[in-house]
């Protein structure tokens, strides 16, 4: 009997513990208490319990009060350290709306922006959150021109920049594979143009004037051309003399004249 009801009383105990709440935003008397208690579970590193905080304080304190935007900072960090890189974003972005003149608001845009770059995890995936990290580093640029984050913001769209350049330089080579040279002509003038600043304008450059020289075109005034620009950026480079030769004596004549270096053609063996 005794064996029955202490097994009945284990029972009852774990369903109790099962059944006990856990951080409760109700059982705070004031916002500054719960703000409190928040910071000390996010501390702790009770992602779930900080969320639970922050979200409560987002929608009850006034839009003066000091605490809020530290709060949506406190949320968005809390879902972020939760691998919720999307809902961060947004949290981040939030707080970037409401407050543009809080201390925290260029440090929100950059966050932001690595969020989503985060859900951006392959050059070969959808450029839809590649975007959007981009948009956010940019707007940092843009509105904060003083920021010290801003620096930071710059070098992060560069490396998505690279790596937009790096999908549509794979977009171009599918289409020369696929035998499609004006589709592929379109995907490496567009790296031209809105990546100029990326290490694949060059590949981009020359497979341009391959093409242009491929027997179904024959555009060799445009290959011409495009030598002529690739000489112009990339003049002691060994691949672009193979590509394109080395330049005219007119050109090396006048590349004299302005104090340039003349490059010299790769030797033939």
């Amino acid at each position: 009997m005794r064996a029955s009801l202490a097994r009945g009383l284990l029972a009852g105990s774990l369903v109790a513990a099962a059944c006990a709440p856990g951080f409760q935003v109700k059982k705070y008397r004031s916002s500054q208490e719960l703000y409190v208690a928040s910071l000390r579970e996010y501390t702790r590193k009770k992602w779930e319990n900080a969320i639970t905080g922050f979200e409560r304080l987002t929608l009850d304190l006034s839009a003066r009060d000091s605490l809020l935007s530290r709060s949506h900072w406190y949320l968005a960090m809390s879902h972020e350290r939760r691998g919720e890189s999307l809902l961060a974003a947004t949290s981040f972005l939030r707080l970037a709306e409401l407050f543009p003149d809080d201390s925290l608001a260029p440090g929100a845009l950059l966050a932001a922006g690595d969020s989503y770059a985060k859900l951006w995890r392959d050059p070969s995936l959808t450029t839809e959150y590649g975007t959007l990290a981009q948009m956010q580093y940019r707007l940092l640029e843009s509105i904060y021109p003083d920021s010290p984050l801003r620096a930071q913001a710059r070098t992060r769209a560069q490396r998505i920049d690279e790596w937009m350049a790096t999908k549509e330089f794979e977009t171009g080579m599918h289409y020369v594979k696929r035998r499609a040279f004006d589709s592929s002509l379109i995907s490496f003038k567009f790296i031209v143009k809105q990546y100029p600043n990326t290490s694949k304008v060059k590949d981009a450059l020359m497979q341009m004037v391959l093409v242009y020289r491929r027997p179904e075109l024959r555009y060799f005034e445009e290959a011409k051309e495009t030598c002529t620009t690739l000489r112009a950026a990339y003049a002691a480079d060994a691949g672009v003399l193979l590509l394109c030769g080395s330049p005219s004596p007119a050109a090396d004549s006048a590349a004299k004249a302005a104090g340039r270096p003349v490059p010299k053609p790769p030797s033939v063996r």
